[in-house]
């Protein structure tokens, strides 16, 4: 009877001990589902990730090439910009030729007026312009020199 007990409380030990371990590898077994479940989450959270950088790389690639493209243009346009240099002789021209010193049609019109009014009536202007012919009589009227 001893070794009955011996054997039953062998087995008994051993079944508990087998229980244990089944239980056991049911939490590893349900560990590893919900490492495997949380590895599928991370993988595709990662695969979005990927997909958004790489949507992004090419926008962003994109406006390089936009870029480029802009500065060649720039480039193009300051090529055809005058330089400094013919900036300073065009400068020397307009002071030279200094337009601010111009007449006005209504100044030469008063000057005209104020040279005839001196030596004619308003007759005499109106027969010597019907008789006006050329550039020469024009000039030498507004100057004075020569009148009807």
């Amino acid at each position: 009877m001893a070794q009955e007990t011996d054997i039953s409380y062998v087995i008994s030990d051993l079944n508990s001990r087998v229980r244990i371990l089944e239980s056991r590898y049911n939490l590893l077994g349900e560990r590893l589902l919900v490492i495997n479940k949380n590895m599928i989450d991370e993988y595709k959270k990662v695969l979005n990730e990927i997909k958004s950088m790489d949507t992004e790389l090419k926008e962003i690639k994109g406006d390089v090439f936009n870029l480029k493209e802009t500065i060649k243009k720039i480039l193009d346009e300051i090529s055809t910009l005058a330089k400094k240099e013919n900036i300073k002789v065009l400068e020397k021209y307009i002071n030279l030729w200094n337009p601010m010193q111009f007449v006005r049609e209504e100044d030469i019109e008063r000057v005209v007026d104020k040279k005839i009014g001196k030596f004619a009536t308003k007759e005499d202007i109106e027969n010597l312009i019907k008789n006006l012919t050329t550039k020469e009589e024009v000039l030498r009227l507004i100057r004075g020199e020569r009148f009807g």
